[in-house]
């Protein structure tokens, strides 16, 4: 059993690997058979997940099980813990409905069975990247996800966005790999190997010490600025608003891994990073910004896509600010959460604009910021009752905290709206019973994914001090700015001073404008057709 749910594991990716294989061209001749084959090996790598994850249940001789070849965490290896089940699971399931999906999404393009191809490859590297049992292998396998990913934000090469979208994600991608390796060589030169199961026991035995040394720190914020690059955080950002030009699987592909490969790494290596401060406050500190930027954007966008890649900015920046406060379980329920419910989004899109187009119906209510700030002060009071009757207050868990308060603030903001002109009794009373509801939901979930984790993550922290309160405080009350902000919209559109600030906020106060800039100057984008293949 040591060995058998590790190698169940290490089959995985396996299986979509040899699709992969496949040559461009010969898949293009065949792209129904080449549809077959790919989805008999996703729903293969689904099957072996969900035993893998079945036997770790069952299995009563440990919590974490590793295979390897090599020396020194310089070989081949998997590593299989809770973690791990959780997101192969996660990862194998996304991609089997973006495989299906894309069966007939792209039939009759002349390129369907190329995309195919690198569909499955993409889908294997973030199977291998979750199951690395080295990381050695976890950066290699990183990397080979981000070049995968290139080839089909380049499927299009003829749209020039297309293009400076995939360049702009490919720097990022390149600087991102230069921090993970820079990290890798430090863990080496500070435990003598880089196998994971060698390198948890060595920071476990660390964190009862007083004292973090200095090499861990670079360890943990060069893994941090990794991570921030990876998941699209301020202010490398702009890329993923602008990938909607690739086919729409691929969006939803993104969802499958590939935008949370960042997270992940933060918390595969969770030991290393919850030892050093700096690296937790940059986490908390970026995430909570890039959450706010991107919140408020996502407000001012009239494509469904680009607001839901907003959206995911926001939710990315939402998972860094709960690691960065040390309540790690949390950002994974954070993680699978919204995968499944951002992967849907994308490929449900076009329903989602008939369904609001049948339903629209013009607003003449009447905005009333004073009975909605009482409200949101209520949800944020109502979030401490209820956290506390869990054991994640704002002081035992305040990056549980943080997330629940914003959660209930909306159902908050929900209810107001519905009230109307007149408050009526039995309105504020469901409203009530359904923010409550919600509480309890949120913060079961949390309990459950605690207990669930708590051998593979470190333990949710307490608040550290005046920093971390400090945080939560501004995230709480900034987002109940956007609340009421969101709420009083519909009546500044004739004020002049709304309209320039509504451009501003549309274009994201030029950030990416300026990026793309850049990359024009660096890497120049023909506006003529790109010849397929584009630069790996």
């Amino acid at each position: 059993m040591a060995t058998l749910i590790p190698m169940l594991a290490g089959l995985v990716p396996l299986a979509l690997i040899i699709v992969g294989l496949v040559p461009s061209t010969r898949a293009n001749r065949n792209p129904a058979g080449m549809a077959r084959l790919a989805g008999v090996a996703a729903s293969a790598g689904l099957a072996l997940a969900a035993l893998a994850a079945v036997l770790l249940i069952v299995d009563t001789t440990g919590t974490s099980h590793a295979i390897g070849i090599g020396a020194g965490g310089m070989g081949l290896g998997v590593y299989y813990d809770a973690l791990t089940a959780v997101m192969v699971l996660l990862v194998s399931f996304v991609g089997l409905i973006v495989v299906l999906y894309s069966r007939n999404y792209l039939d009759g393009d002349p390129d369907h069975g190329r995309f195919l191809k690198w569909l499955c490859l993409t889908l294997a590297a973030v199977l291998t990247l979750i199951v690395s049992g080295n990381l050695l292998q976890f950066t290699l396998a990183w990397i080979a996800t981000s070049m995968c990913l290139h080839q089909l934000l380049v499927f299009y090469p003829s749209r020039p966005a297309a293009q400076l979208a995939a360049r702009k994600k490919f720097i990022a991608s390149r600087l991102g790999d230069a921090c993970l390796i820079g990290a890798m060589v430090l863990v080496y030169n500070a435990f003598g190997s880089l196998d994971f199961s060698t390198v948890f026991a060595a920071a476990d035995t660390m964190r009862g010490t007083e004292a973090t040394p200095a090499g861990l720190h670079w360890v943990a914020v060069l893994l941090v600025f990794g991570a921030l690059l990876k998941s699209a955080q301020f202010p490398f950002h702009g890329w993923l608003t602008e990938v909607m030009e690739t086919p729409t699987p691929v969006s939803a592909l993104l969802h499958a891994g590939i935008i949370n490969a960042g997270g992940f790494l933060i918390l595969r290596l969770s030991d290393i990073i919850a030892l050093s401060m700096p690296a937790l406050d940059v986490l908390a500190v970026v995430g909570g910004f890039t959450a706010l930027f991107a919140s408020v954007v996502m407000l001012t966008q009239t494509s469904i896509k680009v607001s839901l890649a907003w959206s995911t900015i926001a939710q990315m920046g939402f998972m860094m600010l709960q690691c960065g406060l040390g309540a790690f379980s949390a950002a994974v329920l954070h993680i699978v959460a919204h995968s499944l419910y951002k992967a849907h989004a994308f490929l449900s899109s076009g329903s989602v604009i008939d369904l609001s187009r049948a339903s629209w119906v013009p607003s003449t209510g009447k905005p009333y910021p004073a009975r909605l700030l009482m409200g949101m002060s209520c949800a944020v009071a109502l979030t401490w009752v209820v956290s506390s009757a869990f054991g994640a207050s704002l002081t035992e868990a305040p990056g549980v905290f943080v997330l629940g308060a914003i959660l209930v603030m909306g159902v908050t903001h929900l209810v107001t709206n519905a009230i109307g002109d007149r408050p009526i009794g039995f309105v504020i009373g469901r409203g009530f019973a359904l923010a409550t509801a919600v509480a309890v939901a949120y913060f079961a979930l949390q309990v459950g994914a605690e207990w669930l984790l708590a051998d593979a993550l470190p333990a949710t922290q307490a608040m550290r001090g005046p920093i971390d309160l400090a945080i939560v405080a501004l995230v709480i009350v900034s987002f109940g700015a956007v609340t009421v902000l969101q709420n009083t919209m519909a009546t500044r559109v004739a004020d002049p001073r709304w309209q320039a600030i509504y451009v501003h906020l549309f274009n994201g106060f030029y950030v990416n404008a300026a990026s793309n800039r850049l990359v024009q100057r660096l890497w120049p984008v023909s506006q003529t057709p790109a010849t397929k293949g584009a630069q790996a």
